[in-house]
């Protein structure tokens, strides 16, 4: 806007910060560092997630689900994600307004839970189903980052065993041109797509990686029945049944990461069968959390968190 009027950027900035704009009258200054907080703005279907406002201090948001990330969309803004001062300022919103909440979405934090059940007592909590499925992604990672790790302490004891016979170490090549170690990496990727959105090289590729690695493929076929739970399951019975189905595989294979995942999800059941209700996820806290880092980096950073929130709430608020 500066330069469309020939005006010097950063001056603007000021010249709206000291004087065309309320901020220094703002009723909401003094305290903005530490909670803001819109009752207006309570619907009956919310998100709670934190997000990174600067220098990696998280911020935990309460946002409307109903004004799909536009003006109305934040309910409350907290600095850190510690439980007893967040429920301290929540409380202070009248009861009845607190009991329109029908639903909150949320991840496994238990500091979340908390909040939703202090805070929030009429609100069924439902487990953010991306946050189940991303851990599940994660484990399946972790054995493919052990497998190339070794491959790559491998390879490079052959190349010095070479090198002390004066000999010219040369890889194995399977046949679609990859070394072990270069399979090891490339198949990154296409461990997290669902195979019928692979190309015809990553088919190709998988065929050789779960030939050469057997517990990647069952590691891997884990990940997609959790995801086909989710994407099939019709009601909150079937998925019940399904899960316990799911649960004895993962005792099966003996995978120590699986088996932590396995406990977390019987731990947290309830409110991960909870999204078999009305389907619903955190994608709307998720896109909103984007829009603030865009919102972030078109200013170049927070220098002031004061004057950030109050540019954010002038307009998602």
């Amino acid at each position: 806007m500066g330069h469309f009027y020939g005006v010097n950027g950063k001056k603007l900035q000021r010249q709206y910060k000291d004087y065309l704009s309320d901020f220094k009258e703002w009723d909401q200054k003094k305290h903005a560092k530490q909670w803001l907080i819109f009752p207006e703005n309570i619907g009956a279907y919310l998100s709670i997630d934190e997000t990174a406002l600067s220098k990696g201090e998280l911020y935990t948001i309460i946002t409307n689900k109903k004004a799909k990330g536009k003006k109305g969309s934040i309910v409350a803004i907290f600095a850190g994600t510690k439980v007893d001062p967040i429920i301290e300022q929540l409380l202070k919103i009248s009861a009845k307004k607190r009991a329109k909440v029908k639903e909150i979405t949320l991840d496994m934090a238990n500091s979340m839970k908390t909040i939703c059940k202090k805070c929030f007592p009429k609100a069924v909590q439902v487990t953010d189903r991306f946050h189940v499925q991303k851990l599940a992604l994660e484990a399946l990672q972790d054995i493919r980052i052990k497998h190339r790790w070794e491959a790559i302490d491998l390879e490079n004891e052959k190349i010095k065993q070479a090198r002390a016979s004066n000999k010219r170490y040369n890889p194995e090549i399977f046949k679609n041109g990859d070394t072990r170690k270069q399979l090891l990496a490339r198949s990154r990727y296409l461990l997290y797509k669902n195979p019928s959105k692979w190309t015809k090289n990553q088919y190709q590729r998988s065929a050789i990686l779960f030939n050469e690695y057997p517990d990647i493929k069952v590691a891997f076929n884990l990940v997609q029945g959790l995801r086909n739970i989710f994407n099939t399951a019709k009601s909150v019975e079937i998925a019940y049944t399904k899960l316990a189905h799911w649960y004895n595989d993962v005792e099966k294979t003996g995978f120590r990461a699986f088996n932590s995942i396995a406990n977390t999800i019987h731990i947290n059941y309830r409110s991960i069968l909870n999204y078999f209700i009305n389907r619903s996820t955190n994608a709307s806290a998720e896109s909103f959390n984007t829009k603030i880092k865009a919102f972030r980096a078109q200013f170049r950073g927070v220098k002031n968190v004061e004057f950030f929130l109050y540019r954010l709430i002038t307009i998602f608020a």
